[in-house]
């Protein structure tokens, strides 16, 4: 692997600042976003691949099953998205005119990604996407997604690798329940899915630790920060890793579980999102089925400010670096009390572990 580049990311950016001209202020919010963190990414040097407006819509939103079983649903986006006006996926997810090529986009960002690991162009990488998808489902979009990113990656990885990949792993550390992700993969046992997300956070009555088929849900209580995320990495998400013994690992990565975010309550600090990160490669590599097939998928995050700071920490995790971009409010998520890891956070990890089948066995 060290004749592979490290990493790379695949950005949409670019051509999203071509197509969003007239769009909702949290559009705007989540594109100046967008625009800071992947100026950060490059600056830690990272390879990057970009993907091209002119790319047809088709090969981004066709070749799997679950892209067949979604087509009505593609189409009436597809048909709104050319109205001036736009439409509406879901709840919380109304969208404006132009809206399905940029969603193709995203979903083609993240397939190209996983090509490229796939094809050992890169041993891992980031796909820096827009519009989010982990709560999209098959048939309906949500809280900001419109077709589910990851869960199509997950099909096409299978799909089209079936001589390599016969198991699939997502990690999901977004501070919101991917329900659409778990909905996608409950009765699969092909795909094992993971979701560190704030207890009672939206969707509302989602994510409860008791879930369906291949699913572990660690509802960590509002106020975690780095001791319960890293015990939860320690303790939950790396053991069920070696156990499930997954061909490839997609990781859905939001960074609203920052202490500055404002649609979360957690106090995750970029630091302790770049030792996440680290211990996922580590896993990863370690996993011998997996051979360090690792990529990152982008999903919410919404403090304009402190994101890039966040995004660049896991970049420069999986470049093996650390410290190339200077987090100038580290200091202040350190001195935040009750940072290390809490009886009350302790006690859901306890419960996790308790009803999750796959600690209790070497594998399904």
């Amino acid at each position: 692997m060290d004749a592979l580049s490290p990493i790379t990311f695949v950005s949409t950016f670019h051509n999203l600042n071509q197509v969003m001209v007239e769009r909702q202020p949290l559009e705007r919010i989540i594109l100046f976003t967008q625009s800071s963190l992947a100026a950060a990414f490059e600056f830690t040097g990272a390879n990057v691949i970009g993907v091209n407006c002119d790319v047809p819509s088709d090969i981004a939103m066709s070749g799997t099953s679950w892209t067949t079983y979604m087509r009505p649903y593609v189409e009436s986006i597809q048909e709104k998205s050319l109205l001036p006006n736009g439409g509406d996926a879901g709840d919380w997810a109304q969208f404006s005119q132009g809206a399905y090529e940029i969603a193709c986009l995203s979903v083609g960002g993240v397939l190209a990604l996983v090509d490229a690991v796939m094809s050992r162009q890169v041993s891992c990488g980031y796909a820096l996407v827009r519009p989010p998808g982990h709560h999209a489902l098959p048939d309906i979009g949500m809280g900001f997604c419109i077709f589910n990113n990851v869960a199509i990656a997950a099909y096409y990885l299978l799909q089209e690798y079936p001589s390599k990949i016969r198991k699939v792993a997502i990690v999901d550390y977004d501070v919101h329940h991917g329900n659409g992700t778990q909905a996608s993969f409950e009765a699969d046992d092909r795909v094992l899915f993971i979701s560190v997300h704030q207890d009672n956070n939206y969707p509302l009555n989602s994510g409860r630790i008791e879930g369906e088929g291949y699913t572990i849900n660690i509802p960590l209580p509002a106020g975690s920060g780095t001791g319960a995320y890293n015990s939860t990495m320690d303790r939950v998400v790396v053991p069920a890793l070696h156990a499930f013994e997954p061909d490839f690992i997609l990781i859905s990565s939001g960074f609203d579980a920052s202490y500055m975010d404002p649609l979360g309550n957690m106090m995750v600090s970029s630091e302790c999102f770049g030792q996440m990160a680290r211990a996922l490669k580590a896993a990863a590599s370690a996993i011998p089925s997996c051979n360090g097939r690792l990529a990152f998928c982008h999903e919410g995050g919404y403090s304009e400010f402190y994101v890039p700071f966040c995004g660049a920490a896991v970049i420069e995790s999986l470049l093996g670096m650390e410290g190339t971009v200077k987090d100038p409010l580290l200091y202040e998520a350190r001195a935040r009390g009750n940072q290390s890891l809490q009886p009350h956070q302790d006690a859901v990890l306890e419960q996790v572990i308790a009803s999750a089948k796959l600690l209790q066995q070497k594998k399904f």
